[in-house]
């Protein structure tokens, strides 16, 4: 599941964001969400959000 939708997406899920520095290379990082960022219903590049870890990024994947 991709994560260009606010409505997939909740605190306690694990997904792979791609951090703003990563972005050129596309590199993904693993964690667990804390905080939905994005206001809006949808996203085309994804749903900003920042991991328990601190760390935020969009999201590309929501791992189930």
């Amino acid at each position: 599941m991709n994560g260009t939708g606010r409505v997939n997406i909740r605190p306690g899920l694990r997904v792979s964001i791609v951090l703003k520095t990563d972005q050129q290379s596309g590199k993904l990082t693993e964690g667990i969400v804390k905080d939905i960022l994005t206001k809006s219903p949808i996203h085309p590049h994804g749903i900003k959000v920042r991991l328990e870890d601190g760390q935020v990024g969009r999201v590309k994947e929501i791992k189930v």
